[in-house]
């Protein structure tokens, strides 16, 4: 393994040529590789949000209002929301229609199916493939439901088939070290270009191989992939991290935007926009010439999180954008439709009937907004802080999702810039020089001593402590001052014996407490030591290795996340544990290339209660999506 490629793509030094910041691999070790820029976040006693946004009624909701929350929590009016298209029936940029989720192709037999219970994972059905059209398929239904003796269970079974997968750790070789492990799992976990994909499928086909997740995620996903693409290019798969890439610059090509993921059903919304990151992964390798290559995608990424933002007035918000009553304007998570999830119906609509008193379109799209967070579900997102129908993420202005656009805006002008372009170079640098400012303005909270999410529609700042906070280290947003408040927040309230927390709270959900996830752990060791905190950083790096290594021990897997209060399989979600796994696997080799002692010396850390947990009732149901 190449110990340079342990960290490609995300020490980004901020080297002035004409005027346009430009990103490049830098040595992991010594001082901050950047001159933060000077604190400009407002003082507590001047802190400042934004007035209650106008409201309106939105279209598209059967009888929702866009809010924060339930009604009965917020007395705002909600802001004007355009009211976006279904995504079926919104045609994809190459001029072909968007397939229809199964929801819609099915109607009443997808109900009844998932209402039913057949399948244990609601996923199950909204994956299996028809031997027939679906609308064929309808028919037959109609007609035979109502006759005496019908067998729901069985007309499925004659109609529907499961996916076809590779047998399950086929190849993996016993009690091989982790790192021969993980590379051996690069085969397992990849995917053969989607060429004979049945015409009916969910799935959509991608033109070259792919690496999934593991077990039930047995397609690629937006987020996950650019932690797998840092174990690829550590493990030296480059072809195939590049591949990964122009899988996703083809979903743009086709859709105008990447997917949760590559199924019809995941088409109405997109996960935290890390493609601009991937791109740059890629160009640490072949060049700035990767910047102008996927100039064209770039741009259309932009323009699907940015939709609507140049007519909105102050003080309204429609699909991904906000404009503050200042002008300022930032994202939101989004999703265009406001019905049940396919791959979780059977829980969405569960989760409605628990709270009645709640409009369920409003509901179910700020469930499918929480999809996009790829939070999906965390106490981060609820308007009472534990319980998942009050989930409020649209009326949310998230950290994660602005810092990631800020990197998406800086990628644009170093695009552009390598094209020879220096106008709009500028142009996106002041953009992304804006949104970095707005950042520190309207996110940092001086009461957590981090940053946070805004409530725009509540005016107010959530005030809930999260592992977000990393994301203004990880790509260069925090001030110098920010940065050391950061590091002793983490170090005070978030580190734990086997990494740092998602969040401080216990509310049953798979994004809190006590779990911790490769990503939020990687980010948070770069981002620490971008800014010099290095003890920290090889604090956190060393306890999330020994907790990834401990339970490989014992058990011989790496799963989706881990509980890092005790070490052991984390719980919390709509699914059983998930193995495999592909960003815990990316996460690891890139952290074992970057700290080549920890997998000698890393041993698991004395596991006690943490002081940092604050305990809540566990609801009767705790639903997520990857």
């Amino acid at each position: 393994m190449r110990s340079r490629h342990a960290i490609a793509g995300a020490w980004i030094a901020l080297t002035v040529i004409a005027g346009v910041p430009h990103a490049h691999a830098q040595s992991p070790s010594g001082a901050p590789v950047i001159d933060a820029p000077q604190s400009t976040h407002r003082a507590a006693d001047t802190l400042e949000h934004t007035p209650a946004l106008v409201g309106a009624q939105d279209a598209a909701s059967s009888a929702s209002a866009e809010s924060a929350g339930s009604a009965a929590q917020n007395t705002a009016p909600p802001p004007a929301v355009a009211a976006p298209p279904r995504a079926s029936s919104v045609a994809s940029v190459s001029g072909v229609a968007t397939p229809e989720p199964p929801s819609d192709l099915y109607g009443a037999l997808y109900r009844d199916v998932e209402l039913a219970h057949l399948f244990p994972d609601s996923k199950t059905f909204a994956d299996m493939i028809p031997d027939q059209p679906p609308a064929r398929i309808v028919r037959l239904y109609h007609a035979q439901r109502a006759v005496r003796g019908f067998d729901l269970r069985r007309f499925v079974d004659a109609h529907f088939t499961l996916p076809p997968r590779p047998p399950a750790h086929a190849s993996v070789v016993a009690n091989a070290s982790v790192s021969d492990h993980i590379r051996t799992l690069w085969q397992v976990l990849k995917r053969d270009p989607d060429r004979n994909t049945s015409p009916w499928s969910s799935l959509l086909a991608l033109p070259n191989p792919y690496i999934v997740p593991g077990d039930r995620f047995d397609e690629i996903y937006y987020w996950d992939s650019y932690f797998i693409m840092l174990g690829l290019e550590q493990d030296d798969q480059h072809a195939l991290a590049r591949a990964e890439l122009d899988n996703f610059a083809a979903l743009i090509d086709r859709y105008g935007h990447i997917p949760n993921g590559n199924r019809s059903y995941y088409l109405s919304r997109s996960q935290p926009p890390f493609f601009a990151a991937m791109v740059a992964l890629i160009a640490d390798r072949d060049g700035d010439q990767a910047y102008v290559r996927y100039l064209p995608e770039l741009e259309r990424e932009y323009a699907y999180w940015m939709q609507g933002a140049d007519t909105l007035k102050p003080g309204h918000a429609t699909r991904h954008v906000v404009r503050l009553a200042d002008g300022t304007v930032l994202n939101r998570y989004w999703d265009a439709r406001d019905v049940p999830r396919d791959e979780s119906y059977r829980e969405d609509v569960l989760t409605a009937r628990s709270m009645p008193q709640r409009a369920s379109a409003d509901l179910w799209r700020n469930l499918r907004a929480g999809g996009e967070s790829g939070w999906d579900f965390s106490s981060r997102w609820f308007a009472d802080g534990k319980t998942l129908a009050t989930i409020e993420v649209t009326s949310l202005i998230p950290i994660d999702l602005n810092t990631l656009m800020f990197n998406l805006e800086r990628t644009l002008a170093i695009a552009h810039h390598a094209r020879g372009d220096a106008k709009l170079a500028r142009q996106y640098q002041e953009r992304a020089d804006a949104r970095a400012d707005a950042i520190r303005r309207v996110l940092w909270d001086p009461d957590l001593h981090a940053f946070g999410d805004d409530d725009f529609v509540a005016r107010s700042l959530t005030h809930r402590l999260s592992a977000a906070t990393v994301y203004p280290l990880y790509f260069g947003v925090a001030t110098r001052d920010e940065a050391r408040d950061i590091a002793q927040t983490i170090e005070r309230k978030l580190l734990q014996p086997g990494g740092i927390a998602t969040t401080t709270v216990q509310s049953g959900q798979q994004w809190d407490m006590p779990n911790g996830w490769a990503p939020l752990e990687y980010l948070a060791v770069i981002g620490l030591r971008r800014y010099g905190y290095d003890d920290l950083a090889k604090t956190i790096a060393m306890r999330w290795i020994a907790t990834n290594l401990d339970f490989y021990a014992r058990t011989g897997k790496l799963v989706e996340k881990y509980d890092i209060e005790s070490g052991k399989a984390a719980s919390g979600g709509e699914y059983a544990l998930q193995e495999g796994f592909g960003w815990t696997n990316g996460v690891l080799a890139t952290l074992l290339a970057l700290y080549p002692d920890a997998a000698k010396i890393a041993q698991p850390a004395a596991r006690t209660a943490s002081p940092n947990a604050t305990s809540l009732p566990i609801g009767a149901s705790s639903t997520s999506t990857h």
